[in-house]
C-alpha cells in the first residue's frame, strides 16, 4: 500500500462524523496550557455566538463568516508561535486573531465599522490586522494571502532570523492555482513556511464530495515533496503536538510544512443561518453527530475527567468571558465612526 493509500484511509475516518467522539488524550500535556486552551476556545465561541446574534439581529451591517467548532486549531497552532512570526488569514479570521491575543474590543469595533476597530473600522470582519499580536492581515480574496505568508517567510529566511510565516487556509481555497503556485515556490526555496488547511469538508455551500476526488487536501503537499500531518482538527492536544513537531523543524531550517486539520464549522457559509437545507450534503443528522466532536466539549469532558477543573471552575471561566463580551460590545457600540475624509487617507496597512 502506498503513502496516498495510506492516507485515504485515515481521511475516510477523519470526515466519518460518528467517529472520534470520545475524550482527547491529554496524557504529558501540561494542565496549564489545556487550561489556557479551554479559556481561549470558550472566548473565541462566545464571541461567535454574540456576532451571530448581533447580525441576525440587524446590529451589524457587513457579512460574518463564523468558524465556531473550528477553534481548536488556531488555539493550538499559536501556543507554538511567538509575536514575530507573521501570520496570514483569511475571511474566516476571527478565531485566528483572537487566539493569538483576545482583542475582543478591537474586534467587535470593526465589525461594527468603528474608529477604535482593529483597522480603523475600515476593513470589517474580512479585514482585520493586529501585528502587535503577529496577524498581518486577512482578506477575503480565497488564497490571497497564501502567497504574502511565502514571501513574509522568504523575508524571514533572508534576514537569518527564526520566524515563520503561517497561511491559514481552507479546503475551498486549496483549489485554487496560486496555492499550488505557493506550495511550489516555498519548496523551491526552502522557506520557513507553515501551510494550515482547515478543512471543514465545505467551499462556501458545496461539500468536498462534489469538487474533489477524495476529501483530502494533503496530496497536493505530497505532490510538491512538503512534509505534512493529517490530524483531527477537533483535538486540540493532537494539533498543538503535531504543529509543534513541524514547526520546530521548519525553525531548524528544514523549509515548508502542511499541516491539514479536519474540522466542521456549526455555522453555514456566511452569518447565523445553519445551511442545512440548501442540498449541498450539510443534514441535520451530521452536524448532530459533529456538534458530538466539538472540541470544547471534548477537552472539557477530558479536564473533568482528570480533576484538572471542576464544573464550578467551568462557571467561573464563563462568567469571566460573558462579562469581558458585554463590556467589550457596550464600549464599542459607544465608539464613534470613522470621519469621512478617512476613506481617502487610510489605508489597508498604514492606518493613519
Amino acid at each position: 500500500m502506498n503513502s496516498i493509500d495510506k492516507l485515504n484511509e485515515v481521511m475516510a475516518l477523519l470526515v466519518e462524523p460518528k467517529n472520534y467522539q470520545n475524550n482527547i488524550d491529554i496524557t504529558d500535556q501540561s494542565p496549564d496550557r489545556l487550561l489556557d486552551f479551554l479559556f481561549s476556545m470558550i472566548l473565541i465561541r462566545r464571541v461567535e455566538e454574540k456576532l451571530a446574534k448581533e447580525k441576525e439581529h440587524g446590529a451589524i451591517g457587513g457579512p460574518v463568516h463564523l468558524a465556531a467548532g473550528q477553534e481548536a486549531i488556531p488555539v493550538a497552532i499559536s501556543a507554538n508561535l511567538t509575536k514575530n512570526d507573521r501570520v496570514f488569514g483569511a475571511h474566516r479570521s476571527h478565531s485566528h486573531i483572537l487566539a493569538l491575543e483576545p482583542t475582543v474590543y478591537g474586534l467587535f469595533a470593526e465589525v461594527l465599522g468603528k474608529n477604535t476597530g482593529l483597522s480603523k473600522g475600515m476593513g470589517g470582519s474580512m479585514h482585520l490586522t493586529n501585528t502587535d499580536s503577529g496577524f498581518i492581515g486577512s482578506v477575503p480574496i480565497v488564497s490571497g494571502t497564501v502567497p504574502l505568508a511565502v514571501g513574509a517567510s522568504f523575508d524571514a529566511k533572508y534576514r537569518g532570523s527564526s520566524d515563520i510565516g503561517v497561511a491559514y487556509l481552507g479546503d475551498g481555497a486549496i483549489e485554487e492555482g496560486i496555492v499550488h503556485e505557493s506550495l511550489n515556490l516555498a519548496k523551491v526555496l526552502n522557506t520557513p513556511t507553515l501551510f494550515v488547511v482547515e478543512n471543514n469538508l465545505f467551499s462556501s455551500h458545496m461539500h468536498i464530495s462534489l469538487r474533489q476526488p477524495n476529501s483530502g487536501t494533503s496530496r497536493f503537499a505530497f505532490a510538491n515533496n512538503i512534509e505534512f500531518a493529517v490530524v483531527d482538527g477537533n483535538d486540540c492536544a493532537e494539533v498543538f503536538n503535531s504543529s509543534k513537531y513541524l514547526i520546530d523543524k521548519i525553525r531548524e531550517g528544514e523549509g515548508p510544512k502542511f499541516i491539514e486539520a479536519i474540522t466542521y464549522r456549526h455555522y453555514g457559509h456566511v452569518d447565523w443561518r445553519k445551511d442545512v437545507d440548501v442540498g449541498v450534503n450539510r443534514s441535520e443528522k451530521d452536524l448532530d453527530n459533529w456538534m458530538k466532536r466539538d472540541p470544547i466539549l471534548r477537552l472539557t469532558n477530558s479536564l473533568l475527567e482528570k480533576s484538572l477543573i471542576s464544573h464550578d471552575g467551568i462557571l467561573e471561566v464563563e462568567d469571566t468571558i460573558s462579562a469581558l463580551i458585554e463590556d467589550s460590545w457596550n464600549k464599542a457600540l459607544d465608539d464613534p465612526y470613522p470621519e469621512l475624509n478617512k476613506l481617502k487617507t487610510r489605508a489597508y496597512y498604514n492606518h493613519d
